[in-house]
């Protein structure tokens, strides 16, 4: 087995994002070495610092020209990471980012594009895809025990209240890129990528709720309807004005049985009567008023599956290409609203 290598990283960004990072940090000591934390803002030094008593860094530079450092862990704004994830390659940074890849689409092909340009390694921070119940259902998809998939439905029905809205410039297209879609349901959108692929076409609505007229300019209500190739059919609802929020769930059926992943946990029922069940009891958090009150294990499982790939040269789990499907995924769902029609989920 290859010994594992301790690596000398930084973090760009030290806002709510922040804390299952830091944690996942301390926890994985052994194999990295924090040069330093940066964010512009020195009240969030000071407070990052007294929180994790990891180092911080007063300048941006300090990082990017360290000659030791070879990853960051870039956890700014959506609409800072095409720039910033430039200046990273530019300084032949490997990338560890917090979803998702960009504010916009083109900057989201722009940083893929970059880092690949440069030859380095870019993960990208979608942690469902490594809970122990999406990776059951995936191992148990593989090996075909749901049959022939038929239909299928994702649900994430969360809350989040006046609150989070207040704080400046979220859930508007100019700083987020987008709302529930992009900034919230983006993780369960991307596990069921994960296991189905990407449907052929959608068709649907999203709108921004009375809720959240005078707070955000983006959607916080969505209905879609998906179709594949091979003629399965599903649908996405998506939203963050339920209170109080509840489990995300994805239904697949299929000829064979079904499958039900809600929150954490995965219950199969086949048709030959055999019931298999994975992953944590209760609900998960996070769907809540509070966004961040989830456990930092699969965080962990991302940072450690990134430091191995850099030591095995290998990509990532979830590297820029797997990341691009879902944002393809959620830019068709987005225009088929705005369209009034059904829309080709893009390729590339």
């Amino acid at each position: 087995m290859m010994s594992k290598v301790s690596r000398r990283v930084g973090v760009i960004g030290l806002g709510m994002a922040s804390a299952p990072h830091a944690q996942s940090l301390i926890d994985l000591a052994g194999r990295v070495e924090v040069a330093g934390c940066f964010s512009p803002s020195a009240e969030r030094r000071a407070a990052f610092a007294a929180r994790h008593s990891l180092p911080v860094v007063d300048r941006l530079e300090a990082l990017l020209e360290d000659p030791a450092l070879s990853a960051v862990l870039l956890l700014t704004p959506p609409d800072t990471h095409a720039e910033l994830v430039a200046r990273c390659a530019a300084a032949g940074k490997h990338v560890l980012l917090e979803k998702p890849l960009d504010a916009t689409p083109e900057g989201a092909r722009a940083v893929v594009s970059a880092m690949e340009a440069a030859g380095l390694t870019l993960g990208v921070m979608l942690q469902h895809r490594f809970r122990a119940s999406v990776e059951r259902l995936a191992g148990l998809m593989r090996h075909g025990a749901l049959g022939r998939p038929l239909t299928a439905a994702v649900s994430v029905r969360w809350w989040r209240d006046a609150a989070y809205y207040a704080q400046p410039g979220r859930g508007k297209r100019a700083r987020d890129g987008g709302g529930v879609l992009l900034t919230q349901a983006i993780h369960t959108l991307d596990a069921f990528v994960s296991l189905l692929g990407l449907p052929d076409r959608v068709a649907g609505f999203a709108a921004t709720s009375v809720l959240r007229k005078s707070d955000m300019d983006t959607e916080d209500v969505v209905a879609m309807a998906l179709r594949y190739g091979n003629g399965m059919l599903a649908t996405v609802n998506a939203t963050t004005a339920v209170y109080p929020g509840y489990p995300e769930r994805i239904e697949i059926a299929g000829s064979d049985g079904s499958a039900v992943l809600a929150g954490d946990r995965l219950e199969v029922q086949l048709v030959n009567g055999e019931r298999i069940t994975a992953g944590a009891d209760g609900a998960t958090l996070g769907g809540g008023a509070d966004p961040m009150a989830f456990s930092h294990q699969h965080h962990r499982a991302v940072l450690s599956d990134f430091l191995d790939a850099l030591d095995e040269g290998r990509r990532p789990r979830v590297d820029g290409r797997e990341a691009l499907k879902v944002h393809r995924l959620i830019e068709a769902m987005l225009e088929a609203s705005g369209s009034g029609g059904s829309v080709e989920v893009g390729t590339s």
